[in-house]
């Protein structure tokens, strides 16, 4: 609505089925009357003679609130669809029917504003008998009424459908700690493989030192530059070095009770070697399809 001092401009839109505005106008200029835009469908009228600039202000009123009235019903219907569905429609029809809701529900207020105005001085350049936009009142309420109600609607469809989304998130949380529980149990439990393996290898790095020394002992002497070495001499460094090294490894307390848990290490060892894999080239090198942990929204 725009007003200067030389007339006033009163503008409103229709809708049609797909929402889409056709704006008309209605130009008030002393005792001129000029409608703007292509002419609306026919709308109120009232009852008895009234002035030009009121008629064609009431006509085109009854013309915006039909169209209104119809757009809202169209998208009911819709929105009945949407709940009738068993499970929540996806966010994207949502949001889409939450758009066409918020364009009805603007050119309400349109209309709201332009009739709250007439009931003050905007009626003195529209004069009218009492009561003859009372109608155009009451219906104004009805259609913020029902703009409301649909709106509110689409608003707990959105709520819905977010708890939807939140829980299959938190499904999908809940199955990535599973196997996170899951990774760090494997984890736990080649740790102590390894662990047998290392204690093993232990063993047998011992095994090795105590056989090796009188062995590289035995070598050293038996080679011709040590001819001029008494065989009792011989005998008793082969023997010393032999007994020593068993003596001195042996007598470890923590070796000794390493060597009483040796069924364990090898047991663990055995399952370890056990759990390798034998994978084929081919189907290595091919791969496999990775499943989503997240499944995709419906």
């Amino acid at each position: 609505m725009l007003q200067n001092s030389h007339g006033i401009l009163v503008t409103l839109a229709t809708l049609d089925s797909a929402g889409r505005p056709t704006w008309h106008g209605v130009w008030v200029a002393g005792g001129t009357v000029r409608r703007l835009g292509p002419p609306p469908a026919s709308g109120a009228r009232g009852e008895g003679p009234v002035a030009p600039a009121t008629g064609a202000l009431l006509e085109l009123v009854g013309a915006a609130s039909r169209s209104y009235s119809e757009r809202l019903e169209q998208l009911g219907t819709s929105l009945d669809s949407l709940e009738a569905r068993a499970d929540p429609p996806p966010i994207v029809e949502i949001s889409a029917m939450g758009r066409d809701l918020a364009g009805a529900r603007k050119h309400v207020a349109r209309l709201s504003v332009l009739v709250t105005e007439l009931g003050g001085p905007l009626g003195e350049r529209f004069p009218a008998p009492a009561g003859l936009w009372e109608p155009v009142r009451s219906e104004v309420v009805r259609l913020e009424g029902l703009a409301a109600g649909l709106s509110q609607g689409a608003r707990d469809l959105t709520a819905i459908r977010n708890a939807v989304e939140s829980n299959r998130l938190a499904e999908a949380a809940n199955e990535l700690g599973r196997a996170s529980n899951r990774i760090a149990a494997l984890a736990n439990t080649s740790n102590l493989r390894m662990l047998g393996v290392a204690y093993v290898a232990l063993v047998l790095a011992l095994v090795s030192v105590v056989v090796l020394i009188p062995n590289t002992a035995a070598t050293i002497l038996g080679m011709p530059s040590a001819a001029w070495v008494p065989g009792v001499w011989v005998d008793a460094v082969l023997v010393a070095l032999a007994v020593v090294p068993l003596v001195v490894v042996f007598s470890r307390s923590w070796i000794r009770r390493m060597l009483r848990g040796w069924s364990t290490y090898e047991g663990r060892t055995s399952e370890g070697l056990a759990d390798l894999p034998e994978v084929d080239p081919d189907a290595a090198a091919a791969g496999r399809r990775a499943k989503s942990l997240i499944p995709k929204a419906p």
